[in-house]
């Protein structure tokens, strides 16, 4: 069970909302529990890096036809996480190098690692999405600096 807590002064931890506060009710009072805790990234910043995501990705599709664009962005938001150098390496049977782009969940990436692969991410973005765009364009990109 997941529960979102805030830490108070004192080492006295609360629920951050009424949804994690309904689910602290199970438990009895006084009771002793283990608890595992896990620091979360930003999470508008988080959200910020998908908006880049889902404008690069609008400006790369007006070129491109494909039949699933739910799909599609999928595999693009990955390419474009390779393309900025945040991939690791496997190996098929047969020897074959595969690369699959890291995961940018919360848990996978902490949150330095996160704003660093941002910041590549928006380099890749110009050098091969962005490359040769209009002023429109680039204004629309400086937002997302």
């Amino acid at each position: 069970m997941k529960i979102t807590m805030l830490k108070f002064h004192g080492g006295q931890l609360s629920p951050a909302n009424e949804e994690a506060a309904t689910a602290l009710e199970r438990f009895k009072n006084y009771e002793q529990y283990e608890i595992e805790i896990k620091l979360t990234r930003n999470p508008q910043f988080h959200a910020k890096v998908f908006k880049f995501f889902q404008f690069c990705f609008e400006h790369w599709k007006s070129s491109c036809e494909f039949m699933n664009e739910a799909g599609q962005f999928d595999v693009f938001r990955k390419n474009l996480t390779v393309l900025a150098g945040y991939y690791d390496t496997y190996y098929t049977i047969k020897g074959d190098a595969r690369i699959e782009a890291k995961s940018l969940a919360f848990s996978s990436m902490a949150q330095e690692e996160f704003e660093g692969c941002y910041q590549a991410l928006i380099a890749a973005a110009m050098r091969t999405i962005f490359k040769g765009c209009g002023v429109d364009v680039e204004n629309k990109l400086i937002g997302f600096f």
